[in-house]
């Protein structure tokens, strides 16, 4: 028999990891729309222009061509969209006619991206987006709404715990120039490298593309240190002594958005959320405030979601639409996580009852059950066969099935407890815990880590 080799980059979950997926999905759904957010989904295929506008991943991105196309056909111009943002862009532009403004918009859906297959990186993924857009204009208060509500799918979550950083790209360019810097877009590039090639490193990035000496770099190093969970940070940043408008301009934003978070999280369950000055974010578009999310012992993966604000998602020519959102990497959270065992189902299948067959020419008592019970909304299958009573509970034992119903002496019996009770199936219920497989977060050890 031939072996079958798996394809690096395009992850698969057996049915445990699929129904811990959908579990997550079906949360940051449910949050997503109780804060009025609306569902859409775009063509997974936009024109390469559009894709590759910005130059950036020209090498990652999955160009369309038909297998069997001939000689003469033209290539078809098309790829596969690397994220939700471009996507996002031009269904605005093309239907701005028909749209309300502020836009309140969630996206889940897959993409797919040529790079080179890591931790947390693959070439098939699932992501999660909100994003509210204006037009012509955005209140900043938008921006405290993406971080509660993002932090709120956290917290809802079985996953370890997650901080979500918050700074402000103009505080950051501001304070750049403030030091020296000829170039502070290079200067964020180099500061958004610092977890992963260290202050050193960096501080050589810093004078050699952002035109900084190396009093200047330090400076920036300085800033980059700075971290609270509350307002405070922004003395600290004066206290450096750096003076520009835009840090100025930048700085009153973030204390605007990190002290409406804090008002607004007084009593709700949310995630951790701290301002950072490190937090850059390397792309170009981002305009003020930005986004990246660590997870507590899964720090390797870098950021598992991130975002910020943009002063022109797309233009027209006559409005412009500034926008803020967040995009949560589904794929780059889960695959390592279930991987590692760190989160776990309480069984591999959707169903809570077997219903035993005493007899295939019984069966249909058997189906008669089943469908009484899935009538009422339990999830029920029937037996494959009918083996002996022992056979059928292993079974359900194996693939975590708690209850089977014997239609013979009209009972279910808890296979996990041994208790049996007599019970109708018009009437009978599981304890909600059972109705449908849980997913936890199962105790951390060392064996677990990735």
């Amino acid at each position: 028999m031939t072996k079958i080799s798996p394809l690096s980059g395009f992850p698969e979950f057996l049915s445990e990891g699929r129904i811990i997926e959908q579990c997550v999905i079906d949360t940051v759904r449910r949050i997503f729309e109780l804060h009025g957010f609306a569902s859409l989904e775009t063509r997974s295929v936009e024109p390469l222009d559009q894709l590759l506008r910005k130059g950036e991943i020209d090498k990652e991105v999955y160009v369309l061509r038909r297998l069997r196309a001939g000689e003469d056909d033209a290539d078809s111009g098309l790829g596969l969209h690397y994220d939700l943002t471009v996507p996002f862009a031009r269904y605005v532009l093309q239907h701005a006619g028909q749209l309300d403004f502020p836009l309140r918009r969630y996206q889940i859906q897959r993409a797919w991206r040529g790079e080179r297959p890591q931790e947390g990186r693959y070439r098939e993924f699932t992501q999660a987006d909100i994003d509210i857009v204006g037009r012509d204009r955005l209140s900043l208060h938008h921006d405290a709404e993406i971080a509660l509500v993002i932090s709120e799918v956290f917290a809802a979550l079985p996953i370890p715990r997650a901080t979500l950083h918050i700074n402000n790209r103009k505080l950051a360019e501001g304070f750049y120039v403030g030091v020296g810097a000829t170039d502070p877009a290079a200067a964020l590039r180099a500061i958004d490298k610092l977890d992963k090639i260290g202050e050193d490193k960096v501080a050589e990035l810093l004078v050699e593309d952002a035109g900084l000496d190396a009093k200047g770099a330090d400076r920036c190093l300085e800033l980059a240190k700075i971290s609270t969970p509350d307002a405070s940070f922004a003395d600290a940043v004066r206290a450096l002594g750096v003076v520009n408008p835009l840090l100025d301009e930048g700085l009153d934003e973030l204390v605007q958005v990190v002290e409406q978070v804090a008002e607004q999280m007084e009593g709700r369950q949310s995630g951790a959320i701290v301002a950072d000055m490190k937090i850059a974010r390397g792309l170009d578009y981002y305009t003020g405030t930005v986004y990246e999310t660590q997870l507590e012992g899964f720090e390797s993966l870098g950021s598992i979601c991130s975002g910020g604000r943009y002063d022109s998602l797309a233009s027209d020519g006559r409005n412009t639409y500034p926008g803020v959102g967040i995009s949560f990497g589904i794929s780059r959270l889960l695959v390592p996580l279930v991987a590692s065992g760190r989160v776990v189902a309480s069984r591999s299948v959707p169903t809570c009852v077997l219903v035993a067959v005493t007899d295939e020419a019984d069966r249909s008592a058997s189906e008669a059950v089943a469908t009484a019970l899935r009538g009422r909304g339990i999830s029920t299958e029937v037996a494959p066969d009918a083996a002996k009573f022992g056979k059928q509970i292993r079974h359900a034992d194996r693939r975590g099935i708690p209850y089977v119903w014997f239609p013979d002496s009209s009972s279910v019996k808890d296979i996990r407890s041994g208790d049996q009770v007599d019970a109708d199936p018009q009437t009978w219920a599981p304890p909600e815990a059972d109705a449908r497989p849980q997913v936890m977060l199962a105790p951390d050890n060392e064996e677990q880590q990735p």
